[in-house]
């Protein structure tokens, strides 16, 4: 049995020490690679950049939380995936930089997402958006902090005037319009960081209809449980973790009021996956 309470505070110093790199870099000219590309010199926009700084901060985390729980396993968006994994009971999903066009545009909306994930649940999740010093953790069944202060994600029962929090780029290309007539639309930048904000109360929905990686989601799903909020997959599913393959069929996180009503907006617009 891992004692999840013992480690949390040693995740988070794990956390904490690979921020250090990421903001060294932020808002400073930085090099960008195309993932897409092979690793080339970014040309102009790029749909999977690579920073110097997803790197860093990626060695940072795999040295610190393995010395922490050597026997887990390693999924992490920055590191060549290898089958082992699949061999152990726990798992570190970890994605150095969630949100990493935002932090070349340097805006404040990314954050290192670390998820710990035992028989295919994530039973601890440490989030942190350095640009603004904004920490979340969980453990399962023990509640979600931010800050040190417990949260209570949305009670809302009506979809009407509701906030969902949306990606920026899903948003630009005009994917939340059939949702607009009833609800308030927020871009946020980074999935974790989204999930994050919505397990805080800062909106009452958060969803994708595209497929999201574990890494993208693991973090954030648990503070959205331990904060009340339903969470599943674009089928109505629960999300599992440390699979053979990593992509997720979307997320759909919100009050336990209205997610049943997403869901059928979302069916009857369609998924994107």
């Amino acid at each position: 049995m891992i004692d999840l309470p013992a480690l949390l505070p040693d995740v988070v110093a794990a956390t904490r020490r690979a921020a250090v790199p990421v903001m060294s870099m932020f808002q400073e000219s930085i090099a960008v690679w195309d993932k897409d590309a092979g690793g080339a010199p970014a040309e102009g926009t790029v749909k999977n950049p690579l920073t110097a700084a997803d790197l860093a901060a990626d060695l940072a985390l795999h040295e610190g939380l393995l010395a922490l729980l050597p026997e887990a396993g390693w999924l992490s968006e920055e590191t060549a995936d290898t089958p082992d994994r699949l061999e152990r009971d726990a798992a570190w999903i970890v994605d150095p930089i969630d949100g990493t066009r935002e932090y070349i545009e340097g805006v404040p909306q990314f954050a290192l997402s670390v998820g710990l994930s035992v028989g295919g649940e994530v039973v601890l999740a440490v989030l942190l958006n350095p640009a603004k010093d904004d920490l979340f953790t969980a453990i399962a069944g023990q509640g979600a902090w931010r800050n040190g202060q417990r949260l209570e994600g949305s009670r809302v029962t009506s979809l009407d005037g509701a906030v969902l929090l949306a990606s920026r780029t899903e948003a630009k290309r005009g994917e939340f319009a059939p949702f607009e007539a009833r609800c308030t639309v927020r871009t946020v930048g980074s999935t974790a960081y989204k999930l994050a904000l919505l397990a805080a109360g800062e909106g009452d929905a958060y969803f994708t209809r595209k497929p999201r990686n574990e890494w993208d989601v693991a973090a954030g799903i648990l503070l959205c449980r331990e904060a009340g909020l339903a969470v599943t997959d674009l089928g109505g599913a629960a999300h599992r973790f440390n699979r053979p393959d990593p992509l997720c069929r979307g997320v759909v996180g919100a009050s336990a009021g209205i997610h049943g009503e997403i869901m059928s907006m979302i069916a009857a617009v369609g998924t994107l996956d």
